[in-house]
């Protein structure tokens, strides 16, 4: 079976300053484009297609220093993104100032090719870190990003021979603060504090003014959250069949006074990392309704568990129906378990 998959390795640093300026040419595009389509709806009620502005962007890659399906997909974005946000004008690329957008080259199908150990595109090899043996696999459309740092990265869809996953059973997962994330079976993923735990550190530096060191210390951040939770999206993909996560909505709590510790658990993350590696592997995700699954009891299904926000510190609770004793975060992760396959309550109720 094969599947899309997308692979992103980094550009060797010495690359840099060539693909700047590919960039720069992609922002001038851009910003062409949004005045010419900004005017056309204005002047004449007209919104172009991609179609349509490829026609006055046409011969102009070689001025640019841009490859010609460069240019075509940056029509192409600009009219998805202008659907998307329903607006006559977007934001202007800028390449320069405090404010200047990150670098962007995308290509379409055959635009990019590995020739000799390299990255080839618009008569430019480009040397990367390759971690996948991108020897083995034909490009398809693609792009050029730089990140925060000034580092370049190459990004291109491939098509992947897929094995379906071996993985049995089901599994509910509970996503919380004190850990990200507890499954039905126990299985917890502790919060490692990614970023209360340079939290001194990146103070330090904002207060001595060290802008690469802060963007340095961003940039580690994020890389211990995505490690931690690729290593534990992929262990739950390989042991289960199924996977239920509760539908909690972090973008609502990012505006209560849980706001940081919400964003430093990742929880978006960890449901986007789950439902494309589900999606690879042919197992079943889900995201379910989680109310009352804290206060629900797993065994019986009475409300006596804790509640409200004073319930927040007490972690384990006896139901005083059936006399079971609770992990909190586990018995919640069992009622969404329970909720994912439409039955009320995980066991056999106590009559």
């Amino acid at each position: 079976m094969k599947q899309t998959k997308t692979f992103k390795v980094r550009v060797r640093d010495r690359h840099a300053p060539l693909l700047r300026q590919m960039a720069r040419g992609v922002n001038f595009v851009w910003n062409y484009l949004n005045e010419l389509s900004s005017r056309a709806i204005r002047e004449r009620g007209l919104f172009l297609s991609a179609y349509d502005m490829d026609r006055y962007t046409q011969g102009s890659g070689k001025a640019l220093g841009l490859h010609s399906q460069t240019l075509q997909e940056v029509s192409r974005e600009y009219a998805t993104r202008r659907k998307q946000f329903r607006k006559a004008r977007l934001n202007w690329r800028k390449s320069g100032g405090v404010r200047r957008s990150l670098g962007w080259i995308p290509f379409k199908s055959g635009a990019a090719r590995w020739k000799n150990g390299q990255v080839c595109h618009n008569g430019h090899c480009f040397k990367v870190w390759d971690s996948y043996g991108l020897s083995r696999y034909r490009f398809r459309s693609g792009s050029f990003s730089e990140d925060a740092r000034g580092r370049w990265y190459f990004n291109v869809v491939v098509e992947v021979d897929v094995q379906p996953s071996l993985g049995q059973g089901a599994v509910g997962v509970d996503l919380g603060l004190k850990d990200v994330a507890t499954c039905s079976d126990g299985t917890k993923m502790e919060n490692g504090c990614f970023y209360r735990g340079l939290e001194a550190k990146l103070a330090i530096a904002q207060r001595a003014g060290k802008k690469a060191r802060i963007r340095a210390i961003h940039a580690r951040i994020a890389n211990r959250r995505k490690d931690a939770l690729h290593k534990f999206s992929r262990q739950l993909v390989n042991q289960y069949g199924e996977i239920h996560v509760g539908d909690v909505s972090p973008t609502k709590l990012v505006k209560t006074r849980m706001a940081k510790s919400v964003l430093d658990a990742g929880w978006g993350q960890l449901k986007t990392l789950l439902e494309y590696k589900c999606a690879h592997a042919g197992i079943v995700f889900k995201v379910v309704g989680e109310a009352y699954t804290t206060r629900s009891c797993s065994s019986c299904g009475s409300l006596s568990g804790p509640q409200g926000v004073n319930g927040l510190r007490i972690r384990e609770w006896t139901c005083c129906e059936c006399g079971v004793a609770h992990d909190r975060d586990v018995n919640a992760a069992r009622n969404i378990l329970a909720a994912g396959h439409g039955r009320p309550v995980v066991g056999i109720p106590v009559l």
